[in-house]
């Protein structure tokens, strides 16, 4: 009975579950970008993100997408940005715009022959006529392979065809995410996306994309109440627009807006002309023809697809640059037409196709009596078919002439689809006079390179007259609208109290596109470093978010670039009120257009946007304002000679707070946490210099967070390329510090450039009080050897050389400073065959200037083979003997090894390097990181409570061991991040203290670790630090010995506790070792340490346990210095003794030897 009973109860659950799933069973249709469903599961996994059709990467799954390559040596991989600075691929996603976001690349390929990668959508099925896909993507050519005419395209695959061609951008090679647009258009049938690259040589990442997004997309759907008055009402639900109707596109997405249409004349030229006429009196001509015909296999060649059918097969009239002929014309006319009058105008609707930089442009003309334009359209709009109407008011027999111009250039063409006319267009049999030919165009008054370029160079202006600059008087008419969608820029013209007021304003288009409207000026420039856009504009309605409209430019070479200024929601509701608008344009090295988009939620009767007094101020390439030219720069009014960088991903802001001047005045600041920020470089240009002999550029600078990035100091030459000559990464505390840059004579015209490096995302960078002074840089404070030599000088039997692991295969692997391959240290080539045994090498500091106190000296050195040589370091007086101040011949295995030393002279002194070769083979001695503080230097017994620095702890640079810095700061001076309340050493709001704070970016759980000096081998080292946790089991606190490459954990804590903690543990290690503070990061709260420290060979209980310890160098080398004072200052009394006696032999004793010793000891 129980038995049945359950079995019962089974039953009963099943039935139930069966009910509810069956319930919850969603039967719409799979991937139509419409969500059926109420959770939208239907849209899950269709190349998009459900709900918002957006797929950025950041799940597993890539929303469906997946890596469909043929050959598995070229493929597209889901992956993160990597090392901190990739030699390819880019810094950050684009999404996020950190390291820690994901998108996809392809991997690294070598081949002898063509490789292709393929990343594949899920299957769609269908999408309306106004789909597209706007994505980002980056392509750069790191390698410099080469990128080729095939290294990324798109195309849609359909069951029931084949293969088209959709998506062509400019293979241009720029390190920075780029946005475009693919127009799919109508597809009646499944089909999936397909993204393409064919390359036989490149690095991993050099193709990307990330922030897919597909837009209007779905059909129609069912209206929230009736169809507008005029409007269609589809079939299948939905409504479409009457000028939507019998237009040759299907709007509806079941034909409903294309049927009862046979007043029409319509000509898709798929079985033929339909009475169109090629013939023409130029030797260019149009063909029929279909991308079949024309390629399948080169992506760069015709338009990839028709208008009516967008397949291949598809048919269309096109026209291309001709083998042998440069800029040409062509034409191709309709039969007679009937004369029309307004009230029964006769209409055309048609599509075009302008792609690549061989379309010069498409007119509509008419032929009568005379021949006259009355539509164009210029240059290229893009990989895209574009809907053109066109209004005939003729009042005699006339016909419609098409004129397309080419261009001489490499690839591109124009094509024109689906021609209809409107029942009010009648063929004609009536007689045509012969029409008279328009007057050709005046000759430009000289060459196009000058025509727009801010300098009048013909007689009245006329080379600027009609460049967008409304000051003149056909100014206005230099703006052309370039408009793919359902609105578009017109010029118009109001009489307002007696006087003509002209403004472009947004209207409604005949596009079909939900694209902002967008007119362009000619081509300008180039420009200088003041170029200023001025103009005034109105985004006027009752809807708080009227519209919106931006400003960009389109440079010759790169194509779009990011807006430049924008606006959205609105100005006001009254149409007479203006806002006047000043936008930098900057400096800009190649011919540029500029650019006015524009986009209205709903045009009205109150809804309205426009744009007048364009003025373009200050613009001409060799204008430098009264005020500026000077490198040297505190900030406080302007950049003085500098100027930011155009065609980098972000600009230097100048921030008032707390600068170096004056503690409250303005410094140029690049904030990496900066949600906004994409893009790796942020460039400050200084103004052409030319100098024939050496100078010095200090200045003070901050490199401040947890993940800070680098600030580089480079110099670029009028061909593009640069040279680094100064370069600092990582935490350095909220701290200025002081730079010298040399910077050598220069034979040509050149460039400086401050460059921000954003190859982190939770920091800030800081410079203020640039100079520029000639002659050479004082010592630097330090000197990482990247780029330059800072000033030091080689000297000797065989010369130091400054070098990469990288490059030569010899010496250490990685430098101390960035901790790569690629990074730069001096080498001294000990080996027998370079230096012969006994004989030395100098390496040698610029003149330090006395300072009248203890200074500490700590640089960093790395042995090769068994007997490496001797390594000596002397303090080098102007005036006087050098003395010792450091010497090791041992060899030290393969690790960087810190050393350091008090300097405490009066007089000038420079510090030298010296190597002496023992006679070995294969051998060297390897020095980097030299740096000089204003203090002594810590003992090594002494407590670390950062009031001097990090007493020779450091932060690793590596990134296969962290992806954070321990920071140096206080609460005093801590405007961004949480920190204690006090430090632990003082006790106040001035002490200093290394945190790692939780913060908004998205590193938390990421880790950071702090490194100690090599220590010897110990019984029992002491370790003794004291921690802060504000936020219990959030961040965590982790002590390891770090040997040889391997770590054993000595203490965990994730519990310290909301105020400073006493923590101790005792170290044994038999092999030389550091100790690592490794802090994974919370968030919320933060993490710091003071107070932190270790006394070699004496344990926690005070016992001295490494009675018998191997001698080795000491890292405190005050008694070498001092020491060699004392025999310094023996010498002189044996010699000043030596020569009392010698005086008294010759009859002149007390007086001179007194007046000697006074001498000396003065």
């Amino acid at each position: 009975m129980k038995r049945e009973v359950v079995y019962l109860l089974a039953l009963l659950l099943t039935i139930q579950r069966a009910i509810t799933l069956g319930a919850s069973v969603c039967t719409g249709q799979r991937c139509d970008f419409v969500c059926d469903c109420a959770d939208c599961n239907d849209e899950h996994d269709c190349g998009y993100g459900v709900k918002d059709f957006v797929c950025d990467f950041e799940q597993a799954g890539m929303c469906g997408w997946a890596d469909k390559s043929s050959d598995l040596g070229y493929t597209w991989e889901r992956r993160q940005r990597g090392d901190p600075l990739p030699d390819s691929g880019p810094s950050s996603d684009y999404t996020i715009g950190t390291s820690t976001g994901w998108f996809m690349a392809v991997s690294a390929v070598r081949a002898e022959s063509p490789s292709s990668a393929v990343l594949m959508s899920p299957m769609m099925s269908q999408s309306s006529s106004t789909c597209r896909l706007r994505l980002h993507y980056f392509m750069w050519d790191s390698g410099y392979t080469g990128l080729g005419k095939r290294s990324l395209w798109g195309s849609v695959w359909r069951p029931d065809s084949q293969e088209a061609v959709v998506w062509r951008p400019e293979s241009l090679s720029v390190r920075a995410w780029r946005e475009d647009t693919i127009f799919l258009g109508r597809i009646p049938g499944p089909f999936r996306v397909r993204l393409h690259s064919l390359r036989r040589d490149g690095r991993r990442g050099d193709l990307a994309v990330d922030q897919l997004e597909f837009l209007d997309c779905a059909l129609p759907g069912e209206p929230s109440g009736q169809c507008g008055p005029g409007d269609v009402k589809c079939k299948r639900g939905g409504c479409v627009e009457r000028r939507a109707a019998c237009d040759g596109t299907d709007d509806c997405g079941d034909g409903t807006d294309e049927e009862n249409c046979g007043g029409y004349l319509g000509c898709d030229f798929e079985d033929g002309l339909c009475n169109w006429d090629l013939r023409t009196l130029s030797p260019l001509k149009w063909i029929r023809t279909s991308q079949m015909n024309i390629s399948l296999s080169e992506p760069l060649r015709g338009p990839g697809r028709d208008h009516s059918t967008n397949s291949v097969s598809g048919h269309f009239l096109y026209v291309t640059k001709k083998a042998g002929l440069k800029a040409d014309w062509a034409s191709f006319q309709s039969p007679r037409l009937a004369p029309t009058n307004s009230t029964h105008p006769c209409r055309m609707v048609m599509y075009t196709h302008q792609f690549g930089r061989v379309s010069g442009g498409l007119s509509v003309l008419v032929a009568e009596k005379a021949i006259y334009p009355v539509w164009e359209r210029g240059g290229s709009l893009g990989d895209v078919w574009v809907k053109a109407e066109v209004e005939f008011v003729i009042n005699s027999t006339f016909q419609i002439l098409f004129v397309a111009a080419t261009r001489d250039q490499a690839y591109g063409g124009i094509a024109i689809d689906d021609i209809t006319l409107s029942p009010e267009c009648h063929f004609s049999n009536e007689p045509m006079p012969r029409p008279s030919f328009p007057r050709p165009p005046k000759h430009p008054c000289t060459e196009d390179s000058k025509m727009c370029d801010f300098q009048e160079d013909c007689i009245d202006g006329e080379d600027e007259a009609q460049c967008g600059d409304f000051s003149y008087e056909q100014g206005s008419k230099g703006w052309t609208d370039t408009s793919i969608g359902s609105q578009s820029w017109e010029l118009k013209r109001e009489l307002n109290n007696a006087s003509t007021e002209e403004f472009l304003y947004v209207k409604e288009s005949p596009g079909q596109q939900l694209t902002e409207a967008q007119t362009r000026s000619p081509l300008l420039g180039p420009s200088g470093p003041a170029c200023t856009l001025h103009f005034s504009y109105r985004v006027t309605g009752s809807n708080p978010h009227t519209g919106d409209v931006f400003v960009a430019v389109v440079d010759s070479v790169l194509g779009t670039l990011p807006w430049l200024w924008e606006f959205s929601g609105r100005t006001g509701q009254d149409p007479a009120s203006w806002i006047k608008e000043e936008v930098y344009i900057g400096a800009r090295d190649h011919r540029f257009q500029l650019e006015f988009r524009g986009r209205a939620q709903k045009l009205g009767h109150d809804a309205a946007i426009a744009v007048k007094d364009v003025s373009y101020v200050s613009c001409h390439p060799n204008y430098i304002p009264s005020t500026s030219g000077e490198l040297s720069c505190d900030f406080e009014k302007d950049l003085c000679g500098w100027y930011q960088d155009q065609i980098d991903n972000y600009d230097w802001r100048a921030v008032n707070g707390t600068d170096h001047t004056t503690g409250t005045g303005r410094s140029l600041v690049v904030d990496m946490w900066d949600p906004t920020l994409r893009g790796l470089y942020g460039h400050l240009l200084s103004l052409h210099q030319h100098t024939l002999t050496q100078h010095c550029l200090t200045f003070f600078y901050k490199l401040y967070g947890p993940q800070t990035g680098a600030l580089n100091v480079k110099v670029v030459y009028a061909d593009g390329s640069e040279v680094l000559l100064w370069t600092r990464g990582g935490a350095h505390g909220n701290l200025w510090h002081e730079g010298h840059c040399p910077v050598p004579p220069q034979l040509t015209a050149y460039q400086l450039v401050f460059e921000a490096v954003r190859s982190g995302f939770d920091g800030q960078v800081v410079i203020d009080d640039v100079e520029f002074v000639q002659g050479p840089c004082s010592l630097p404070t330090m000197c990482s050897f990247e780029g330059q030599l800072c000033g030091y000088s080689r000297s000797g039997a065989a010369l130091w050389n400054h070098q990469n692991w990288a490059s030569t295969r010899i010496g250490p692997k990685t430098d101390h400073s960035l901790e790569t391959e690629m990074g730069y240290y001096m080498l001294a080539h000990s080996s027998v065959e370079v230096l012969p045994q006994g004989s030395v090498m100098t390496l040698t500091s610029p003149l330090h200037q006395s300072v009248g106190h203890t200074e500490c000296v700590h640089f960093w050195y790395h042995t090769g083979g068994q007997n490496p040589g001797t390594l000596r370091v002397y303090v080098k007086p102007v005036k006087g003997i050098k003395t010792l101040l450091f010497s090791s011949s041992l060899s030290q295995g393969d690790v960087w090894h810190l050393a350091m030393g008090n300097i405490r002279w009066y007089g000038d002194w420079q510090l030298q390097f010296e190597v002496k070769g023992s006679g070995d083979i294969s051998t060297y001695i390897a020095v980097d990181d030299i740096t000089f503080s204003t203090h002594s230097c810590p003992a090594t017994d002494e407590m670390c409570d950062l009031e001097r620095g990090l007493c020779g702890w450091t932060n690793t640079q590596s990134h296969s061991l962290d992806r954070l810095d321990w920071d140096l700061s206080s609460l005093l001076t801590e405007p961004h991040y949480p920190t204690p309340q006090y430090d632990h050493t003082l006790g106040n709001k001035s002490g200093h203290f290394l945190f790692l704070p939780s913060s908004p970016r998205d590193t938390a759980s990421q880790n950071a670790w702090l490194l100690s000096p090599h220590l010897p081998p110990t019984k029992g080292t002491c370790l003794q630090f004291w921690a802060y946790q504000s936020v219990a089991n959030d961040s965590k606190l982790t002590v390891w010995r770090l040997s040889e490459g391997f770590r054993d954990e000595l203490l965990s804590m994730t519990e310290a506790g909301p105020s400073w903690r006493h923590f101790h543990t005792n170290i044994t290690s038999e092999r030389e070792y550091q100790i690592v503070f490794e802090g994974l990061k919370g968030i919320k709260g933060v993490l710091a340490l003071d107070d932190f420290g270790y006394t070699v060979g004496v344990n926690c209980a005070g016992e001295h346990t490494d009675q018998t310890r191997k001698t080795r160098p000491s890292h405190d080398l005050t008694a070498a210095v001092v020491a060699s004072v004392v025999v310094a200052v023996l010498l002189v009394l044996t010699v000043s003794g030596l020569l009392v006696f010698y005086l008294r032999r010759h009859g002149h004793i007390k007086a001179q030897a007194k007046d000697l010793r006074s001498e000396f000891f003065k």
